[in-house]
């Protein structure tokens, strides 16, 4: 994969860097949540301080191809530029006459951002053709590419993938890191190799739990999707989150998992409630005995101490999903426990982006504690499953 380094002397250069700024917003348009933004300061710092003007571009939410304000980058630009300590210019579109305006009377080691890339439909069209019209419109404004957006690089979107094919192109600093980090997660991962697994839904994880169960020494479900694994048991669980059409499936895992020597752990107890609301009252069930009318919110201390002292016993451990609902305090101790005991841990961590990374800041946790935290949640999942991702093949020499 082409680096930085590859692209010579960047001094007074334009160099456009796709990143991924798709942040969290509060109702009065505050960031919540700046860790992505703050993922993209060595590329940028980088590149700026070599002398080169940096274009940088991402996205916000899903507009849709439509120019909507709510999902408008001023408070990214206003975030960047009080990160890298410089004023940050934002331009009113992508392509057009703001960003050729602003990029045109750039300085060495100014930044410009331009406007939500996912306002011009022509983006994320399905449409080969449409994108690379885009991306030769993106290239006009530069002479150089660098990819720097983990979370998109599984998409073949005109400022991923089409631009790399019109510019002299390299990966940043955060993909380089992404790519070499979860390498070791899949290459030859130090054993015994653990991942753990949650979230919502079983459907979500199909391909990578297929995958892993070739290549991991055991899994720890949680969330919503292990009640769908205990139904597959035959065990009862009220009304809690459940794929039916997905029962034989998770059934068909078990059995494979058992064939191939792969250990799948799943809750033994659950944290439950009579309805999904913050206040709910919480009650304890061991699996197979919660009421018809309880629904599971969380994994219960039992599963949280085998789920750590698993996890303590690895070398290697991935986590991706939330073990309960831990935007409710009374339903986040599950999440919680796998943090603390990923952090506790003496193998290799990586957090595997998404909902996982946000349980780790919104707990409290300190970043620093784990090797790797992905800032890509459906590009991690992706990686884990073995998929090509388009955004990186494009920049494999």
């Amino acid at each position: 994969m082409r680096t930085i380094d590859s692209l010579g002397d960047l001094a007074g250069k334009k160099v456009f860097v796709r990143s991924d700024f798709n942040v969290p917003l509060d109702d009065d348009k505050n960031i919540t949540d700046d860790g992505r933004i703050r993922a993209a300061l060595p590329t940028l710092t980088r590149l700026a301080d070599a002398g080169a003007k940096v274009i940088v571009s991402a996205h916000l939410g899903r507009p849709k191809g439509e120019v909507k304000p709510e999902f408008s980058l001023a408070p990214v630009a206003e975030r960047l530029g009080e990160l890298l300590g410089k004023d940050v210019k934002l331009a009113e579109d992508t392509v057009g006459e703001s960003a050729k305006a602003l990029t045109s009377q750039m300085e060495a080691g100014d930044v410009v951002l331009l406007e939500n890339v996912r306002f011009d439909p022509r983006e994320d069209s399905k449409d080969d053709a449409e994108r690379e019209e885009l991306a030769k419109e993106y290239a006009a404004l530069a002479d150089a590419f660098v990819s720097d957006g983990f979370g998109v690089v599984h998409r073949k979107q005109a400022s991923v993938y089409d631009i790399a094919k019109e510019l002299p192109s390299a990966a940043g600093e955060l993909v380089f890191k992404e790519i070499a980090s979860l390498s070791k997660a899949t290459n030859d991962p130090d054993r015994p190799y653990t991942v753990v697994l949650g979230g919502s839904k079983v459907s979500d994880k199909l391909g990578v739990i297929e995958n892993l169960l070739e290549k991991a020494d055991r899994l720890l479900i949680g969330g919503g999707m292990a009640y769908t694994f205990m139904k597959a048991q035959g065990n009862e669980v009220g009304t809690s989150l459940l794929e039916e059409d997905f029962v034989e499936k998770a059934g068909e895992y078990l059995k494979k998992a058992k064939d191939n020597g792969v250990e799948i752990l799943l809750p033994s107890d659950n944290v439950t409630a009579p309805r999904f609301d913050a206040d709910a009252p919480a009650s304890i069930y061991d699996t197979g005995l919660m009421p018809e009318e309880e629904m599971g919110l969380d994994i219960g201390p039992d599963t949280r101490a085998r789920y750590a002292e698993a996890i303590a016993d690895s070398k290697t451990v991935v986590w991706n999903g939330p073990m309960g609902v831990f935007e409710f305090p009374a339903f986040a101790q599950g999440t919680a426990a796998i943090a603390e005991a990923m952090q506790n841990a003496k193998g290799y961590t990586i957090v595997g982006g998404g909902d996982s990374a946000a349980a780790v800041r919104t707990l409290g946790f300190d970043e620093d504690k784990f090797d790797h935290i992905s800032t890509g949640g459906g590009a991690s999942l992706e990686y884990l499953e073995g998929k090509e991702l388009p955004g990186i093949a494009v920049l494999e020499d």
